[in-house]
């Protein structure tokens, strides 16, 4: 049997382990240690696993995900989310519609500390549906609003997700932060716009709040600057080149602590259950990538990825029309498992499918397909993947973000949430085209400030 077949036969497994919901981290590292062993035998297994997790774990740009993962819970417990949902709601709440805006905002700003979707999703979900409801929401607009909200964790800087891809493609950290920022802010401009829309068609859906007086507004808007000054010195500190991700990260960590603390909201039960899920979290990351990392030499060993990238190539397809597949196998990938997942193992994929079709690692630009340096594609293919991922939380059947706030709110059926998501989807799709059709809005931050 070939290498190719032997590859490939490992690949139908995977997702037949995946389908029948085996952990992702134990049915990749299943199917690679099983692979290596059919195609070099065991002795080569066993050199393999001898210095693959050092190897693998050891980098330094890997220590930027357990600081930003302990940013995050940290910031769960220390109430900022509240804070947030508090302020927003103070600016946004007397328009119609304007508590699911409220929440939406809310989101993007939690997820601006936080960096992951489902826990942005899951957090905010707790501080604002009960608000939603108690104000008279629709079920459907109330669990939609903040289930499309939460994906904005995974693209707003800064991100676990985004970290892990910058590792697999060798791309500059920094620099795909800098990307991330302009599509994150389009999406919570989206969002919101959408959430008018819907209100303005569907009045009954959104009713308006209360007014609140000066007073409150004033104090509100004071009580979240500590967030947005957290996320100023560690993203604005990264732009500026003051320091790198892992240094900035330890200065998150730092200053969501010194704030906890400050306003006595993370006492030590709190701290302690704040450490212990970020071990948790870290560790399930880990194992992740130790699988993603023995699945993709199988790959590499059966000739998998460079016969795809061959194919692809060879296709009469359009190098447009090729990112675009890609972009859609994706979406469908977020149908049977999570954001990490599906990066971890489209992108070892993916990736050298669009370096063949551009034209090679080192092409100039002037002759590459795409009409941009690899180091260009990166960034751009980076972002765009990630924002697929974003819809892929959210499209059915089986959008995790929808299932978390579902589990939330158990008095709003299912279907109504995934009616309720549906308008964003929407919104999503005309973002991912308008990146498609301008690059620029990805890049021109990146070039502007370097």
């Amino acid at each position: 049997m070939s290498p190719l077949v032997v590859g490939g036969a490992g690949l139908a497994c995977l997702v037949a382990l995946i389908v029948v919901r085996l952990p992702i981290a134990y049915a990749m590292i299943a199917v690679g240690a099983g692979g290596v062993v059919v195609l070099d035998g065991w002795t080569v297994l066993a050199r393999q696993l001898e210095t693959l997790a050092y190897g693998q774990f050891a980098t330094y740009e890997l220590s930027v995900v357990p600081m930003f993962v302990a940013m995050g819970y940290l910031a769960t417990e220390a109430g900022l989310s509240r804070r947030l949902f508090r302020a927003a709601n103070a600016w946004f709440g007397r328009l119609r519609g304007g508590v699911a805006m409220a929440a939406i905002a809310a989101c993007a700003g939690f997820g601006a500390v936080c960096g992951s979707s489902l826990a942005t999703a899951t957090t905010m979900g707790q501080v604002a549906l009960p608000e939603l409801r108690r104000l008279g929401y629709a079920g459907s607009l109330a669990t939609g609003a903040v289930a499309a909200g939460g994906v904005l964790g995974i693209l707003i800087p800064p991100s676990v997700v985004l970290v892990v891809y910058a590792v697999i493609v060798e791309a500059d950290l920094v620099a795909m932060f800098k990307a991330a920022l302009v599509p994150g802010l389009l999406a919570l401009a989206f969002f919101l716009v959408t959430t008018a829309i819907y209100v303005r068609l569907f009045p009954q859906t959104g009713p308006a709040g209360a007014a609140v007086s000066a007073a409150e507004l004033r104090a509100a808007t004071l009580g979240v600057l500590p967030v947005l000054a957290i996320f100023g010195l560690v993203v604005g500190g990264l732009y500026a080149g003051f320091f790198t991700p892992t240094p900035a990260a330890a200065i998150g960590v730092a200053l969501v602590a010194i704030y906890g603390l400050a306003t006595g909201a993370l006492g030590r039960a709190r701290a302690r259950a704040a450490v212990l899920r970020t071990a948790a979290t870290t560790a399930m990351i880990y194992l992740i990538l130790f699988g993603a990392e023995l699945f993709s030499i199988f790959m590499a060993r059966g000739g998998v990825p460079q016969a795809a990238a061959s194919w692809m190539a060879e296709t009469a397809l359009s190098p447009m029309a090729v990112l675009v597949v890609l972009l859609l196998a994706l979406v469908l990938l977020g149908c049977l498992m999570d954001s990490l997942s599906m990066i971890l193992l489209a992108v070892p994929f993916f990736w050298p499918i669009l370096i063949e079709i551009n034209g090679g690692a080192y092409v100039p630009a002037s002759e590459a397909a795409f009409g941009m340096t690899t180091d260009d594609l990166q960034i751009w293919f980076g972002i765009l993947a990630l924002i697929v991922v974003e819809l892929g939380l959210i499209t059915p059947p089986v959008g995790l973000n929808v299932f978390v706030i579902a589990a939330l709110a158990r008095d709003v059926p299912l279907i109504q949430t995934f009616k309720g998501v549906a308008p964003f989807v929407v919104a999503e799709i005309l973002r991912v085209a308008l990146l498609l059709a301008f690059p620029v809005l990805t890049l021109g931050l990146v070039r502007l400030l370097d």
